[in-house]
């Protein structure tokens, strides 16, 4: 099968939602070439670096993020600025209208299971704007939990959710040295009767304190469990998705 065909975007507007929350809006010719219906959904941005010029760095550095928003001219990247932001981050922070991007591939969306009899809905900043999608396109009968961990306060972002789905933000100034504070949160919930489905993205280690409370303590069934991590602490994208690749062997802790 051919590669997907490079798609170049024009950055045309650029939002600080939150202090540590920037939305990118990209539009241009391209976006025709972007599939209807692809909030949720994943592209591999290829991020300009002048400062990379050896051969064996050549290889194109691409980062993947999630469609916040779609319209039929533009789409919508959210990027959560804090500390050494990476090299995604830094772009976004650096970018000006007009400038381009080139979006190497887009990925499938990322949905919770439905139906079902209630929705457990996880992650920290980094997963936020598939978390907001989600629970946006939930049923509006639908009852649960979101729990959502932000760096401050003022990182709460206002989102769309059914009224018996209940919001438990969590706040965490350091993302990554708390790896228990999820699951910590979650374990404090009453667990409501009936099948329940969830969907869960965070930092490695904190996914991986989650994985045994969901599939071995609550029995979750592999069918209505999305869980997976969207960073590690100290390790770019492409050596996070070696962990993740040594990790996927590694039998679950009991």
């Amino acid at each position: 099968m051919s590669r997907p065909q490079p798609i170049k975007l024009t950055v045309i507007n650029k939002t600080l939602i939150t202090p540590h929350m920037l939305r990118i809006t990209l539009g241009g010719e391209d976006i025709k070439n972007i599939p209807e219906d692809q909030e949720s959904g994943y592209v591999k941005l290829v991020i300009p670096n002048d400062d990379i010029q050896t051969p064996e760095n050549s290889k194109p550095l691409m980062r993947t993020y999630t469609i916040r928003h779609q319209r039929s001219d533009s789409i919508d990247i959210d990027f959560m600025l804090h500390g050494d932001s990476g090299l995604a981050s830094n772009w976004a922070k650096h970018a000006k209208l007009n400038d381009t991007i080139t979006i190497a591939g887009v990925g499938s969306k990322r949905m919770i299971h439905m139906p079902s009899d209630w929705y457990l809905v996880v992650g920290d900043m980094t997963a936020l704007p598939a978390i907001s999608v989600n629970l946006a396109e939930l049923p509006s009968d639908a009852k649960g939990y979101a729990v959502i961990e932000v760096v401050s306060e003022e990182d709460i972002q206002t989102i769309e959710h059914p009224t018996d789905v209940t919001l438990k933000w969590i706040i965490n100034p350091t993302p990554g040295q708390n790896p228990n504070a999820l699951l910590e949160a979650i374990q404090s919930l009453d667990w409501l009767n009936g099948e329940v489905a969830v969907w869960a993205a965070c930092e490695f280690n904190s996914m991986r304190a989650l994985r045994p409370f969901l599939k071995i303590e609550k029995k979750v069934s592999k069918e209505a469990l999305y869980l997976s991590s969207y960073w590690k602490l100290g390790m770019n994208e492409d050596q996070h998705k070696i962990e993740k690749r040594i990790d996927a062997d590694r039998p679950i802790p009991h």
